[in-house]
């Protein structure tokens, strides 16, 4: 049973790093330094490390601060398209639980398909917000993004199955979406 919340828990946090890369860090890293909740093995443990807690701090000041701004808020998802879903597949394979019997590079392959997708959700729709709000929606959507990230994080340590599940639903509705999308275009 440990093994399926750790998995879920690990679907939770990789889609919470397609909306914001370093939260979900940040979060897994305090946790596991602070508290019982997260027990990362090695070498994932170097995350709770101060001074890697502290340039996880710097990074996701300048994300937050970049995603608000129109224009660079496009040009900071370009350069995250990289970020997001690493991230995404660090936090899979280091809070799956079940890396020592499942390759690792299987579990950082699902952690950057999960965030991969997260982030190209994202990344479409965020082009439209500048369009149709002149740009000054762009503040306000980056902000729910982040309260988002902040939330599925919390959620896929606290109630893993629940978050798991979710993210399970959003990524076979995006995908019925996409399939349904490249067939109305052929």
């Amino acid at each position: 049973m440990d093994a399926l919340f750790n998995v879920m828990s690990a679907f939770g946090l990789s889609a919470s790093a397609g909306l914001n890369a370093y939260l979900p860090l940040l979060v897994v890293a305090v946790a596991n330094r602070y508290t019982d909740m997260i027990v990362l093995s090695k070498p994932w443990d170097v995350l709770s490390d101060g001074r890697v807690i502290a340039m996880l701090v710097v990074l996701l000041f300048v994300e937050v601060f970049v995603d608000k701004i129109p224009a660079i808020d496009t040009a900071n998802d370009v350069i995250q398209t990289i970020g997001r879903p690493t991230a995404g597949a660090i936090l899979f394979a280091s809070n799956s639980g079940v890396v020592g019997d499942v390759s690792p590079v299987l579990a950082c392959i699902a952690g950057l398909m999960v965030a991969g997708t997260v982030h190209t959700a994202k990344t479409v729709a965020r082009p439209m917000v500048t369009a149709s709000t002149g740009g000054t929606g762009n503040w306000a959507v980056s902000l729910i993004e982040d309260v988002l990230a902040l939330i599925g994080t919390i959620l896929a340590i606290v109630l893993p199955v629940l978050m798991g599940l979710f993210v399970l639903i959003f990524l076979g509705l995006f995908g019925f979406w996409f399939i349904r999308r490249r067939v109305q275009i052929a």
